[in-house]
């Protein structure tokens, strides 16, 4: 199941306590929310040491499945076509598990790099497995 993604931040968005939101980014926001819930429940001892473990993400464009005498024939400027078309989403993936979709952008600050504009969440009912 999934959910739409809006990041607009605004002062007069409320956030999950009805305290207004700063100009904060999705993760930073979902980082907040999981440190709340940590202290309210008391399931956490230590929270801190939770949000610094590391994690491995990757955005995958697409993907495509080919014999291996085909794979053996391709050479510098072979084109493999991947399932994912220009203009879909592309999956943000986190430890082996999609966890949102977003689109392909250009980084502002150094236009020789790409990133991911974030459009939408994944649900937590731990659909989207790769």
């Amino acid at each position: 199941m999934t959910q739409p993604f809006d990041y607009e931040p605004s002062a007069s968005r409320a956030g999950v306590t009805g305290e207004p939101h700063i100009d904060t980014s999705p993760l930073e926001r979902l980082a907040e929310i999981a440190a709340r819930t940590a202290e309210e429940t008391g399931k956490f001892a230590n929270v801190d040491a939770i949000m610094r473990i590391p994690v491995t993400m990757q955005v995958v464009l697409g993907s495509a499945t080919i014999p291996v005498a085909n794979l053996m024939k391709l050479g510098r400027g072979a084109v493999v076509p991947l399932d994912h078309r220009v203009g879909e989403p592309v999956d943000v993936v986190v430890n082996g598990r999609i966890v949102a979709r977003g689109e392909v952008v250009v980084v502002e600050e150094d236009n020789s790099r790409f990133g991911v504009s974030l459009t939408e969440i994944v649900g937590p009912l731990g659909q989207g497995e790769v």
